[in-house]
């Protein structure tokens, strides 16, 4: 879990979460190299006092510093349609989870088991044991196995709200009056907070 002096993303406990934090890292370098070479050009400009006619006004150079950027951006973009494909893809779940969302509380309903289904409240600040933590633990936690295909249907009853479990690389959108469908696969065991981020 993330804590006030954490710099770097939360350790993933999924493979999407993985390709998550690939991503990122890969886009960070590109984002980095462009402005270390911006800075570069700017200072050379400031201390430097030459003039080269050639470049003020060139079809070459233009077309390079036209096309060298449209090329940066292929770079992050086919890595991110990726991504985005890998995140919607459902693989044949092996059990299904209902979350709907109320105002302050979640209702499970484990849709593969007759009769299971229970209320999620968060736990009073003044209830809270040692090494809780507040606003983030609950009074009945969902139960899942790991290294498992499982799908998630978010659906709400009053706004809109978002079920999110950021170590899982899962955040999908509870609407009411839709039903709206992710999957994700736990790596390891543990436990794995998560709130609603809207």
């Amino acid at each position: 879990m993330a804590t006030w002096n954490h710099i770097l993303l939360i350790d993933s406990n999924s493979p999407l979460m993985e390709q998550l934090n690939f991503f990122h890292d890969h886009t960070l370098l590109i984002i980095t190299l462009i402005t270390i070479l911006v800075g570069y050009n700017m200072l050379s400009l400031l201390t430097n006092s030459f003039i080269n006619r050639f470049l003020l006004h060139g079809q070459l150079i233009e077309i390079i510093w036209t096309i060298l950027p449209a090329i940066i951006l292929l770079f992050i973009a086919f890595p991110s349609l990726r991504l985005l494909y890998l995140l919607d893809e459902t693989n044949k779940p092996s059990l299904t989870l209902k979350s709907i969302g109320h105002q302050w509380y979640w209702s499970y309903e484990y849709s593969d088991f007759k009769n299971i289904e229970f209320d999620s409240y968060m736990v009073p600040s003044a209830e809270l044991n040692e090494g809780d933590f507040r606003l983030l633990d609950v009074d009945n936690r969902i139960v899942l196995p790991n290294h498992t295909q499982i799908r998630l249907i978010a659906t709400a009853t009053d706004v809109i709200h978002s079920w999110t479990v950021p170590s899982l690389g899962v955040k999908i959108d509870a609407t009411p009056g839709r039903l709206n469908q992710t999957n994700f696969y736990m790596n390891r065991s543990g436990l794995f907070f998560g709130q609603c981020s809207k």
